[in-house]
């Protein structure tokens, strides 16, 4: 029988999180009935303590926010995905007890795109300005082609956006969030916002729009997200980056590939309806 191993979800507030059907979905399928996947309260300032209490049977963590960026100094090894936007999402537990950092947000994204049928576009638009719209970018910077114009609600969050496109290598351009309606003649929309806060921005949406991903999966679909499949556009949706960012953590943890993605869908899918 397969040793029995640990994996859990960490993050304040935790209680929403969807990763512990998916992860679960996905050991089902891999015949990992030893394996366990929990989700725990952990804020930054418990965090340091909680990873070092863990034992040998661990195989790994997902992080949630806020703790992306406060795992790091607790690493042995961080991948150049997680350092580019320094956002861990994924850690993993070598067998010789080693603590190694990913981000599978910035590969799952393009997963979650080129499922959508996007590989490349010419230029594209980023609503929002949080830590998901760096990793966007990160994103943006393998698929995009052009200039990236992302729409933000003050000067700061302006120089933040310009500063992470210089190290990511984008052609970052940024502007006001009350021009953001200016956003839809992009072939590619990532919306990286809050619930609610593209809301406003429905009515806006013009005729035969190219493709909006929406980071948001709860409450879905957003109302942007239905204008725009209404008006003849191309929607990924937040289940779409989770179920392929937890894809990636499913094969780094357990070491078995692939993982068993319609299996984690349709999981997730019955989880969110029931809610």
């Amino acid at each position: 029988m397969a040793e029995a191993r640990r994996a859990a979800v960490l993050g304040s507030p935790i209680a929403h999180s969807l990763s512990p059907v998916l992860h679960r979905a996905a050991y089902r399928e891999l015949g990992l009935g030893d394996w366990s996947y929990d989700r725990f309260e952990v804020d930054e300032a418990a965090l340091p303590a909680f990873v070092d209490g863990l034992g040998v049977s661990w195989a790994g963590l997902s992080l949630t926010m806020p703790l992306k960026r406060a795992v790091i100094p607790l690493l042995d090894e961080v991948t150049a995905t997680a350092a580019s936007v320094e956002a861990v999402n994924t850690v993993v537990f070598t067998a010789d007890g080693r603590r190694v950092g990913d981000n599978t947000d910035i590969p799952g994204m393009i997963a979650a795109m080129r499922e959508r049928g996007v590989e490349k576009v010419e230029s594209a638009a980023v609503l929002g300005a949080g830590a998901t719209a760096s990793s966007a970018l990160a994103a943006l910077s393998l698929i995009c082609t052009g200039p990236v114009t992302a729409y933000v609600r003050s000067a700061a969050r302006a120089r933040e956006m310009r500063g992470w496109g210089e190290r990511l290598g984008v052609d970052v351009r940024t502007a006001d969030w009350s021009e953001a309606a200016g956003a839809f003649d992009a072939p590619l929309v990532i919306a990286t916002t809050p619930a609610g806060t593209t809301d406003a921005l429905a009515a806006a949406v013009p005729g035969a729009p190219g493709t909006l991903f929406d980071v948001l999966y709860e409450p879905w679909p957003t109302p942007l997200a239905t204008a725009w499949q209404s008006r003849g556009g191309a929607v990924v949706g937040g289940l779409d980056l989770l179920v392929h960012q937890a894809v990636l953590q499913v094969e780094q943890m357990t070491g078995l590939t692939p993982a068993p993605l319609a299996a984690m869908r349709e999981a997730g899918e019955r989880a969110l309806a029931s809610r």
